[in-house]
This record gives C-alpha cells, structure tokens and sequence, in this order.
C-alpha cells in the first residue's frame, strides 16, 4: 500500500469511528399494535411518547412523597446544602400575584421532555439527546461539563452534580456522577421495563395520585384521557419548545 492509499483509507476509518462516536445509543421506541402503558392499561398506539400530567389540585401541601422516590431511586446526591444538593423534581409554592393576589399553592417542577429540547441543540458534543419516545437524556460519560444545557434550558430543569454523595440507596443504579448536570428523565429506566416511574408509584401510595406518565399518542392511556378531559396549561407555551409535562390547576 503506497503513502496516498494509506492515508486515503486511514482516513475513512477516521470519519467513520468520528461519526459513530457523535450518534449516542438510541434505543427502540416501542411500535407494537398493543402497549402496555405505565398506569397499567392497554391501548393500541403507532409510536409511543411519554408525557405526564400534574393534577396540582391534588397534590398536598407538605408531602414530599414524589421527592423521597426519586431521590432514592436514582441515587440523587443531597448533601443538606442549597449550593451542592441536586434536584430532579421540585416542589414549590407559588402565589398569583396579578391581576389580582390568588391563595398560595404547591407547583411540582421537573424537565418538561420537551419535543424541541433547547438543551440538546445547545450541546456542543451531543451528550444530551433526545430518545425516540420523547424523554430527553444526558450520557453522562460523554458530557464534559460545560453547562450550556442548563443556561440554555427556560424551565431550570437541570442540577450540576458539584459533589460526589455519600450515599447509595439503589444499588441497582449507578451513584450520581460529579461534575455532569442531571434532570428527570420520567425513570426511563423503569419505563423501559413495563414500570410506573418512581415518583408516581409513590405518588400512588399515598393516596394522592397526582402525577401520570403515560403515552400520548395512546387515546385510551390515562394522560391523554386527562388531558382530554381537564383544562390543561404547560409551562412557557410560547418559547415554542413544546413541552410533554401539562398542569391541571396551573
């Protein structure tokens, strides 16, 4: 092989493992004529995309059900300390204030899933993608750190993981990784296995039955019958990011 034919294919190899290394795993969104969806029910569906409703009239002033869940669920690194603790879903009070004063409420708050993640355009090494089922994740091995997500997210979905934590509840998930930011991601890893994600099983315990993940492209699924059904609001329509997380009661 002469210096030119060398340097030709060596060179095809180069771009070949380049473009395979930028194209994150995406795994198979379900397609089957029948699904089972996470409330436990069976609709027909073309295409699954995972989408929850917040039914904020339920949900209980100072019940942290749905943070306890996810926080040991995925290993979610809470040191005590507003500077370093990480938050995948967050519970706040919010007060109208205009036109008129309105009563005090809790408001959840979590990644929106949007179907334009600004997030993911804003990342320089495509750590953050979006899966075929809609939910917006982060590879956190190849995420350097730069945090234009999080500048780049309107909801301030997203925690930097500053510290190591101590602790490792879930032993069946890895122990959240320093130096890479962190949002919900509707337990992807439970959807995958047939499973309700961690805060609405918990949700469900209690009694509350707030929250409600499920798949809008399924009429029958219990999302898309409680969107149908309820005057539904999500956060920031108008940034055109087309956010999956709706509110009833906004």
């Amino acid at each position: 092989m002469d210096r030119r034919e060398f340097l030709r294919k060596g060179g095809v190899l180069a771009a070949g493992t380049a473009c395979a290394g930028a194209l994150p795993w995406l795994p198979a969104c379900s397609s089957t004529t029948t699904t089972s969806t996470p409330s436990g029910e069976e609709g027909s569906s073309s295409e699954c995309k995972y989408g929850m409703v917040v039914d904020l009239p339920k949900c209980r002033p100072g019940c942290t059900a749905c943070l306890d869940a996810c926080r040991k669920e995925n290993n979610v690194a809470y040191h005590g300390d507003p500077r370093w603790d990480v938050h995948l879903i967050r519970k706040v009070t919010v007060e109208r204030t205009y036109p008129v004063q309105g009563p005090k409420k809790p408001m959840l708050l979590l990644c929106n899933q949007c179907d334009d993640p600004p997030c993911a355009q804003a990342c320089p090494v495509q750590a953050t993608y979006k899966r075929p089922d809609g939910i917006v994740v982060v590879d956190q091995h190849r995420c350097i750190g730069c945090r234009y997500c999080m500048i780049a997210c309107p909801y301030d979905a997203r925690s930097f993981n500053y510290k190591e934590s101590e602790e490792w509840p879930n032993h069946d998930r890895a122990k959240s990784m320093h130096g890479v930011p962190e949002s919900c991601t509707f337990c992807a890893h439970r959807l995958d296995r047939g499973e309700k994600p961690a805060c609405v099983e918990a949700c469900e315990k209690v009694g509350a039955k707030v929250l409600s993940v499920g798949n809008l492209n399924d009429p029958e699924s219990r999302v898309s019958r409680l969107i149908r059904d309820n005057s539904v609001k999500a956060l920031r329509e108008d940034l055109g990011t087309k956010p999956k997380v709706f509110y009833i009661g906004l």
